[in-house]
């Protein structure tokens, strides 16, 4: 019986290494994934650790430390420097300032001293060297490539007096991972004599010490706990890259979770391909297994003789795939750089390759085969040896549409699945209602491909309908010949479609309500804004901006924080009085906003409802009472709005001035001239910026497009492994029908008529999959987006037809390259040969 198999492994080695591909494709992406999170973490690892890189001991602020907003004392540096057994200590520090740009306009960075302890610099130099003189400076990467500079340019940081500091530009270098590098500002380090020339006053958050050698890092905390005294937090260098690493584990984790849900829909695609190309394969071979139990093969051969197929399929597979899997793995870690992931631009691409990813890609590999193949080895054990003296390509169980037995088990699946959407539904925080509503709509997916035999022909009529030619009613005839292969076939598709519509549905939905938003937020024609948060828009500034041709009513906006004993927090926006309700038109639920005055308040309806508070209520805030007249629904005015004057009295100091100006134009204003002359006004000062509610739609729109082209990317290997599983199944369907297609070629259908047969056959499967595709995730998306909102955020139901009218369009033509070697091959066969055969 061996030999036989070996023989039958010959004979069909290109059909089995064909079928392969499919869950080489499904490995690839598993073990892809598991590289990608190893990398992830070592990636994360590497830059979060950097900060306690050589570290043997760290000083950090207590929740008893004394005067904690200003930070660690500055004399405790040199304490430290003086302990017995400290090689070298510095302090951690850092300020805000603004940095012109080779453009000349101001961007927000943060200024850090260099280490005068070479061992404690975190930081890896990429070209030149680190400053040394007061006047020379170093900038991260990101840095150089935003602000367009570069190595010998000069650099200015305005110091809170707008007086300039020039330094000249001595390197480059690449942080590592930490709160400051993660702050999405510039980056600057000077010497510490340059830092006091910007930043007189510092504020100390660490300070990081080496010991000299025999020194323990344990005996290095005890000593300087001594020399500091009580109040602070003391931690070896240990401990610190352990606290450090802790707050990122989690994320590393959820990145690799994220990408194995897509690589098991990847291999749930695969496992169906491959049952479909078993299924016909024992279709094939009736003639052939029943001359072996002719010969004396009992079923317990057979069906061994079948799994032995599937294991050599699934060792090839493997290998194929921890070989691909290694090229997806590099792949997506060049596509998340370009996305701002973890690791910046810069990262390394990193593969490294454990055991467990080699085990899991021979485990998958091989398992999912073996079990997809086990039952048509079962079914191929009930060939009976007559089989061998009639042929019959198809049996009446192949043409049988389902059985009862399906139609019930489906039908409990489905009402399970709606159980579990309305439970989902009625979830009033997002993540439960969303992860719950998600897993329920899995579920109804499953129920529809179970009853995919009973669909599949209805929606193949459907589409025949429209078909003219013989060659074409050929194909809708063929296609529907075999209801369960047709649904088999095109429900990897489908499940791959209905994932990709659902997200884009969803995604386009967050989109139109973003921009719904946006507009509503922005009533106004434009907001100017202040690019660095330590450098308000002064008032002298918002007063000339409203003398500015065109311009008919300016809102300066102010931030003021606050504290009531009713609320958790207290921050509040306030506008002028005449621009409430006009420039600024939140959602109302209760009360108005028309004619706030100061002593009010239009609070937020959540917070008033969790504070127990209604329209009329009296709230206390910094000491001061203000009368709520209304209730919005907004979340992004903080606990509500009030007037600007009523926010300028919660203000412990005077304002500054803004960080926000927005703008009215005249009614009628030609836009691209009034924009001309706002942007010569904003040239007059170097941290002013001009902002419209377009580019703001733009910026969040790119954001929600990069994250959808990644999703796009890996879903799209699911949707190539399943029209792998359309090609692989006309293949089949080709070797399979070779006496029926040389009859039709005998009664004068041509080569090229009978190509074309194949090609809408092709067509007709993949529209089947990706139509009942796109209506499942298009419904899905609905109660996912029904899930997440709420009555205090409605999203608004939008379809964008646009990205599914590309999907369909890149499925028919994906199915049109699917069917060119099986057309081919069929064309040219001999009608001959082909009508000997059988």
């Amino acid at each position: 019986m061996l030999k036989t198999i070996l023989a039958g492994l010959r004979a069909r080695t290109a059909r089995l290494v064909l079928s392969s591909i499919a869950i080489a494709l499904g490995v690839a992406f598993v073990t892809g994934t598991l590289v990608l999170g190893d990398a992830v973490g070592e990636q994360t690892r590497d830059n979060f650790a950097r900060s306690a890189r050589n570290v043997d001991a760290a000083v950090h602020m207590a929740e008893n430390s004394p005067d904690r907003e200003k930070g660690i004392p500055a004399d405790f540096l040199q304490k430290i420097r003086s302990t017995p057994g400290v090689e070298g200590a510095d302090s951690r520090e850092f300020g805000s300032a603004a940095l012109l740009s080779g453009e000349g306009k101001a961007r927000s960075a943060m200024v850090q001293p260099l280490p005068t302890t070479e061992k404690l610099r975190d930081f890896n130099l990429k070209d030149g060297k680190f400053p040394v003189k007061a006047d020379e400076a170093a900038i991260d990467v990101k840095t150089a490539q935003v602000a367009k500079l570069k190595v010998g340019d000069k650099l200015k940081l305005l110091d809170e007096e707008n007086a300039e500091h020039a330094f000249t530009i001595v390197g480059t270098y690449q942080q590592g991972a930490s709160s400051i590098s993660m702050s999405g500002s510039d980056h600057v380090l000077v010497s510490p004599e340059g830092l006091r020339t910007v930043i007189p006053e510092q504020r100390i958050y660490e300070i990081v010490a080496v010991a000299k050698s025999g020194v323990s890092q344990q005996q290095l905390v005890d000593d300087i706990t001594k020399a500091i005294g009580a109040g602070y937090e003391v931690q070896t260098g240990e401990q610190l890259t352990q606290a450090t690493l802790a707050q990122v584990g989690d994320a590393a984790s959820e990145i690799k979770t994220f990408l194995l849900a897509f690589a098991a829909i990847s291999l749930i695609v695969a496992g169906m391909v491959i049952y479909n190309t078993f299924t016909i394969l024992v279709a094939q071979r009736t003639k052939e297994l029943a001359l072996l139990r002719c010969v004396g093969a009992n079923r317990s051969q057979v069906f061994r003789s079948v799994l032995a197929e599937a294991l050599f399929m699934g060792l090839t597979a493997s290998v194929l795939g921890l070989l691909g899997g290694v090229g997806v793995s590099a792949g997506l870690q060049a596509f998340i750089s370009t996305v701002g992931g973890p690791g910046g631009e810069d990262a390394p691409i990193r593969l490294p390759i454990s055991w467990v990813t080699i085990a899991a890609g021979f485990g998958v590999g091989v398992v999912v085969t073996v079990l997809s193949a086990v039952l048509p080895a079962r079914r191929a054990t009930k060939v009976a040896p007559v089989a061998a003296l009639r042929s019959q390509p198809d049996s009446s169980d192949d043409v049988a549409r389902t059985g009862k037995v399906r139609i019930v088990v489906a039908t409990l699946i489905a009402l399970i699945g709606g159980v579990a959407v309305y439970f989902g539904l009625q979830q009033e925080k997002e993540e439960p209602a969303m992860f719950i509503t998600g897993g329920a709509t899995m579920v109804l997916l499953l129920a529809v491909l179970l009853l995919g035999p009973l669909y599949v022909p209805l929606v193949n009529r459907l589409f025949g309908k429209a078909l003219r030619g013989v060659p074409a009613k050929l194909a809708s005839a063929n296609a529907g010949r075999n209801p369960k292969r047709t649904a088999a076939t095109t429900a990897a598709l489908m499940i791959g479609v209905t994932i990709v519509a659902m997200v884009t549905v969803v995604a386009g939905s967050g989109r139109a309500t973003m921009n719904e938003q946006v507009d509503k937020r922005f009533p106004s024609d434009y907001a100017v804004k202040s690019n660095v948060y330590s450098q308000p828009l002064t008032q002298k500034f918002t007063d000339d901006l409203a003398k500015v041709r065109n311009v008919a009513q300016v809102a300066p906006e102010l931030r003021a924080y606050g504290e009531s004993p009713k609320l958790e927090y207290a921050d509040v926006t306030g506008y002028p009085a005449d621009a409430i309700g006009s420039l600024v038109r939140p959602d109302v639920a209760a009360g108005t906003l028309a004619g706030l005055k100061d002593g009010e308040l239009a609070m937020r309806e959540k917070e008033a409802k969790e504070a127990g508070l209604t329209v009329g209520s009296t709230v206390p805030i910094s000491g001061k009472d203000f009368k709520i007249v209304a209730l919005i629904k907004d979340n992004s005015y903080g606990t509500g709005i009030m007037t600007l004057k009523s926010a300028e009295s919660l203000l412990k100091e005077p304002a500054k001035g803004y960080q926000n100006v927005l703008v009215k134009l005249v009614p009628g204003t030609d836009i691209t001239q009034a924009r001309a002359d706002l942007e010569r006004f904003i040239a007059t000062s170097p941290v002013a910026v001009l902002d419209s509610a377009a580019e703001t739609k733009a910026e969040l729109n790119g954001q929600i497009d990069q994250i959808l082209m990644f999703i796009w990317a890996l879903v799209g290997l699911a949707l190539i492994i399943a029209l792998f599983g359309i090609a692989n199944t006309l293949t089949l369907s080709v070797l399979e029908r070779t006496r029926e297609s040389a009859l039709l070629r005998a009664l004068g259908l041509t080569r090229g008529q009978l190509r074309q047969m194949l090609v809408v056959e092709s067509i007709l499967m993949a529209l089947i999959g990706a139509v009942v595709g796109v209506l499942l995730g298009a419904g899905f998306g609905w109660l996912l987006v029904e899930a997440i909102s709420n009555s205090e955020f409605r999203i608004s139901f939008s379809i964008p037809f646009g990205q599914i009218g590309i999907m369909l369009g890149l499925a028919v033509i994906a199915a049109v390259i699917a069917a060119a070697l099986p057309a081919r091959r069929a064309a040219r066969n001999s009608v001959v040969a082909g009508m000997a055969e059988g």
